[in-house]
């Protein structure tokens, strides 16, 4: 099965642990990476505002890259996605470069936004990094954490004219609009869902490709994928309808739902600390409460 066969249903982005001191838990990233390779998941991504991207210096980026890599590697059955995010076109097309060298089976790129770049040098970055290497590529479409939107006509002119560019993470609020002129347009454009899945359901009825989450609770994404997938779209609905008030209530802050999925990972057991480095989000009193909520309302899934 190619790479591009496996990115779909539910593909998480992974959590970078750090120990209580801020240092990386390479140890921990190494569990939890192996956690999720016996998921089921067919795909995982790092480097999404879920890693804490950020946050991390050139050299931890770099070992970490490696380690996922390496990690995956036992595991044909999943694709190995690394995102893009630097700035700077040069770096991104070095970066990129070395990503498909250690192993990435694709690539996400997170389009420039720092300093309001124009149209025209988005889509020459993005043209760059497509141009540089031969594996599936997705363009990560989120205006409301850059203000950098890509129209559909734009995409799908990039994507006439770089094969290898496969699909789209669609993060617009609402996505499902996107979604459908993606699917629509010539070349068609399968998409991903992201934010969380707040959303799945219009975009599951569009025919989305997958959806990309974070780490944390996985398997309960799963759950409503193979329902979907099997026919049985009302049980589907009815377990996205328990995750809802959760996620959107996390979702309101990126830094919120960063925390709470370490949080929900070192309540799991699957990592030691649930430390992010700062700046960040500190959870009150009613937010670890609705944790605990969350997690003996999907004990059984989760266990």
């Amino acid at each position: 099965m190619t790479a591009e066969a496996r990115i779909r249903g539910v593909c998480p982005v992974l959590a970078v642990p750090f120990t209580a001191r801020g240092d990386i838990d390479l140890a921990g990233f190494e569990a939890m990476t192996r956690h999720l390779l016996g998921t089921g998941v067919t795909a995982l991504m790092l480097f999404g505002f879920a890693s804490e991207f950020y946050k991390l210096r050139d050299d931890e980026r770099a070992q970490l890259r490696r380690t996922f890599l390496r990690e995956t590697s036992g595991h044909p059955d999943v694709a190995a996605i690394i995102s893009i995010t630097d700035h700077a076109t040069e770096v991104a097309v070095r970066n990129a470069i070395e990503a498909v060298g250690d192993g990435a089976n694709a690539l996400n790129i997170l389009p420039p936004h720092l300093l309001g770049p124009s149209r025209r040098a988005i889509l020459d970055h993005l043209a760059a990094i497509l141009e540089a290497v031969d594996v599936p590529v997705i363009i990560q479409v989120v205006p409301g954490l850059t203000g950098t939107n890509i129209d559909a006509p734009s995409l799908q002119g990039l994507a006439a004219a770089h094969p290898n560019l496969r699909m789209v993470k669609v993060e617009t609020t609402p996505p499902g609009r996107l979604i459908a002129e993606l699917a629509a347009g010539d070349p068609p454009l399968p998409a991903l869902v992201g934010y969380a899945g707040v959303q799945l359901p219009d975009a599951l009825r569009r025919g989305v490709l997958g959806v990309q989450p974070g780490c944390s609770f996985a398997e309960v994404y799963l759950d409503v994928w193979r329902a979907w997938e099997l026919g049985e779209h009302e049980k589907a609905l009815a377990v996205h309808r328990r995750m809802l008030p959760y996620i959107a209530y996390w979702m309101q802050n990126v830094e919120l739902i960063i925390q709470a999925e370490k949080t929900i990972l070192v309540r799991r057991g699957i990592i030691a600390s649930e430390q992010c480095r700062a700046p960040g989000w500190t959870l009150d009193r009613e937010e670890r409460a609705m944790i605990d909520h969350f997690l003996e309302e999907f004990a059984d899934t989760l266990a």
